[in-house]
């Protein structure tokens, strides 16, 4: 029988004995103390775990290194007021080791957090000693992994052995400075892992998967010198925790009550990249190539064997010498000959770094060229890796005879230029004249991957009883049209384009999407009406028709029609019409995954339409949902199983799709609150307000104005309630496209309550840091040259 003696608190007096066997519990009931054992094994430890589940959780282990074997087994408080656990002979094996002045008066007290903490009445309200101080493997909330520079003090989680052996494993994780905090896995306490530098938000240089939105901060005291890591959930109506497996993932645990067991919310994979310093010095990893790592342009593998292999943990070295090397070993002063330049790296995870200040670019530019040892506008480069979105940029120093490789026909190419700009002159005027004559309709064009050299291309004319027709070929178009079955879609020519558009006029640029510039176009009647029919059967009034695409070499470009209202930011209705089709009435089921204001726009009868889908997944019929290791998007958008797990259904566009409908109602952005001191975001501010009551301080004045689509007080807050329904924290919990377009038309009048949203928990608590987090990645510029 259990026996506990004490709702919460060890008095000296006391002991626990595991004859018998006794508990302490938590106030709450969430947590015990006391011994415990694993199946098939003899050995018994004492430990913290989770109290009224069925599953034996231990989230933390006093004697994980020195078991005991034998049947008499005693935790109680020494005499000299230490938290002590005993063998039969009397022997300790383990001890909070503390300096007690007043042990009498000591009590270990487990706390509802699952913190083991051991004071007394002398020194006051701080504890001698917390089990929170030397944790296991378990990270739970209100945690703190911190490090102490000035005392030499780490905490750290440390992995278990195997998963019935809760000895030191080879895995622990820790927050290190790097003068820029850093969050690091360390194996066999070697470097392992490191997830870039913290800005005060996020940890730049990595993909949009950190962890920190899901309520974890960094506190930074650069004065004292102490740095640490910690979180705690909006929401704890669930039992959940992280764990460091002894396999090295850090992974996200909530107990499901359904099914009697624990489940993985969120899993670190071990991505072989990941690891710190995987290509050696001087090497990039980039997960799309085959080998995955790869030199830095002007250098070359120190050991092109054991690289063929794949093992690239030497790096690689400097082909040709900077001007300022050459000068020295030529006894020279550094700075004769040409200068040396930098090459710049978009979208990497950035190296360690030394130093931040907040000089410009050019700033870090001069000072970088005026030290010999800055090989970039960083010091130390290992551990870079390129990614596909993010990141940041890198300025790489490279000798100018490097920078100039790949330009040998620079002569050629100006002769070119001078030779097509009479041509492109010519043409332009026959262009102009043509289009005041002929019928035109209105495109929009979107032009992806084009290249510089592309501004320069001569556009070749046929000259036909006064007309100008294109002449062009369709020679590498056929292997496009086989891959993506483009049966039914209209293939332009990039020089139709050029035409179309003046060859890319500034003065046609609509605007830059996620990826691309996007320009108005002119086409002739004829052609235009060809593309009524084009892709009719994934056509809706609520999404952008697209005309055709251009796939020529490496260009690669959808022709959309055009929209003359520009971008959504003040009506809504519409949007859960495409949604809606999208997901359910289109042959083909379309998951968005970047719904925001600027991607729905607005035709001349300010009728709403989808638009962007360079960002769509599309579904099979029996396919709910997905996974992926390449989580794009805009921030404030993004539901939490995406920006977190990867993992993205139709309820990832409900989710933005209610963030959408509270920006409207509120004429605010979700992230206008980011800094804010109580708010992490819009919808943690509406939140707070509907539960007081208070929704009509959220809303919009002009959404209230007589000639608003809004009406009444019942629409505002339908929309608002609607709302929050769809950016409940978990997908489950938030309704269909086709429940959203009911509720919209009052088809449904009872309306479930809606919970917590995501995102509502302030992310950062900091002394030093200041600066705002970018979506779009960050440059260096930041930091000091060395």
């Amino acid at each position: 029988m259990e026996k506990v003696i004490s709702d919460s608190v060890l008095l000296a007096s006391e002991i626990l004995l595991l004859s018998y066997p006794e508990f302490i519990i938590s106030q709450s009931g969430v947590f015990r103390l006391g011994f415990f054992s694993f199946a098939n094994s003899s050995n018994r430890y004492v430990g913290i775990l989770y109290n009224q589940i069925p599953v034996q959780t231990v989230v933390w282990v006093a004697n994980r290194n020195k078991p005991l074997k034998d049947s008499s087994r005693i935790l109680n408080i020494s005499d000299y007021g230490n938290l002590v656990v005993s063998n039969g002979k009397a022997e300790v094996v383990w001890s909070s080791h503390v300096n007690n002045t007043a042990p009498n008066a000591t009590t270990a007290q487990l706390l509802d957090s699952g913190n083991l903490v051991l004071s007394n009445g002398e020194d006051g309200p701080s504890s001698l000693w917390e089990s929170f101080e030397d944790p296991s493997n378990v990270f739970l909330e209100t945690m703190k992994i911190s490090n102490d520079v000035k005392k030499g003090r780490k905490v750290e989680i440390k992995s278990w052995k195997s998963p019935d052996d809760p000895s030191d494993g080879n895995f622990s994780l820790g927050i290190e400075p790097f003068n820029i905090p850093e969050v690091v896995l360390s194996n066999n306490n070697k470097l392992y892992f490191r997830t870039g530098p913290w800005n005060g938000n996020i940890f730049i240089g990595v993909i949009m998967k950190t962890v920190y939105i899901d309520g974890f901060y960094i506190v930074v005291d650069n004065q004292q010198q102490t740095y640490y890591i910690t979180y705690e959930f909006s929401d704890n109506s669930r039992l959940r925790y992280y764990e460091l497996d002894s396999q090295g993932k850090f992974v996200k645990r909530e107990w499901d009550a359904g099914k009697g067991d624990w489940i993985n919310r969120y899993s670190t994979s071990q991505i072989e990249s990941s690891v710190y310093g995987q290509c050696g010095a001087l090497g990039i990893c980039d997960l799309t190539k085959q080998p995955i790592c790869s030199c830095l342009k002007g250098f070359k593998p120190r050991n092109i064997e054991e690289w063929s292999r794949g093992n690239w943990s030497r790096g690689c070295f400097r082909t040709t010498l900077l001007q300022c090397q050459r000068d020295k070993n030529n006894g020279s002063e550094a700075g004769q000959g040409d200068d040396d330049g930098f090459l710049k790296l978009k979208t990497m995870k950035v190296p360690v770094f030394p130093n931040r200040s907040s000089i410009n670019n050019g700033e870090c530019k001069d000072q970088c060229m005026k030290n010999c040892s800055c090989v970039a506008y960083a010091m130390h480069l290992i551990d870079m890796q390129k990614f596909s979105t993010h990141g940041v940029d890198l300025y790489f120093r490279l000798p100018s005879s490097e920078l100039d490789k790949g330009k040998s026909n620079k002569v050629i190419v100006i002769a070119a230029i001078i030779v097509s700009t009479v041509t492109i002159t010519i043409m332009i005027l026959f262009l102009w004249c043509w289009l005041k004559e002929e019928c035109i309709s209105n495109l929009a064009i979107c032009i992806s991957e084009r290249k510089q050299k592309h501004k320069q291309k001569q556009i070749k004319l046929q000259l036909n009883k006064g007309n100008a027709m294109t002449k062009f070929s369709t020679e590498n178009v056929g292997e496009y049209s086989i891959r993506v079955k483009l049966q039914q879609l209209r293939l332009f020519n990039f020089e139709e384009l050029a035409i179309a558009t003046g060859n890319f006029d500034h003065a046609k640029k609509l605007g830059q999407g996620g990826f691309v510039p996007v320009y108005r176009g002119i086409l002739r009647l004829e052609e235009f009406m060809n593309e009524v029919e084009v892709i009719s059967k994934i056509q809706h009034r609520n999404l952008v028709k697209l005309l055709g695409c251009c796939v020529e070499a490496e260009e690669k470009m959808p022709v959309y029609e055009y929209m003359p209202n520009k971008s959504l930011d003040t009506f809504v209705f519409g949007i859960s019409r495409g949604l809606l089709y999208l997901h359910k009435d289109s042959r083909l089921k379309v998951i968005h995954r970047d719904l925001k204001a600027s991607n729905v726009l607005l035709d001349q009868e300010l009728n709403p339409k989808i638009a962007d889908f360079g960002m769509a997944r599309i579904f099979g019929g029996d396919e709910n949902q997905a996974n992926t290791k390449r989580v794009v998007g805009t921030y404030g958008y993004m539901s939490p199983e995406y920006a977190i797990q990867g993992q993205f259904s139709e309820k990832s566009d409900v989710f933005s799709f209610g963030v959408l409908l509270l920006e409207i109602v509120s004429g605010r952005k979700n992230t206008s609150l980011f800094n804010n001191q109580d708010y992490f975001s819009l919808l943690g501010y509406v939140w707070k307000l509907w539960n007081e009551g208070n929704i009509w301080s959220l809303v919009d004045k002009v959404v209230l104005e007589p000639k608003s689509n809004l009406k009444n007080e019942k629409e505002i807050r339908r929309c608002i309630h609607i709302g929050l329904l769809c950016v409940q924290e978990y997908a489950t919990d938030r309704p269909t496209m086709s429940t959203v377009v009911s509720m919209l038309n009052s088809e449904i009048s009872n309306f479930n309550t809606p919970k917590q949203p995501a995102f509502t928990q302030t992310p950062l608590i900091t002394h030093d840091v200041q600066n705002r987090a970018s979506v779009n990645g960050v440059t260096l510029t930041d930091f000091d040259g060395k």
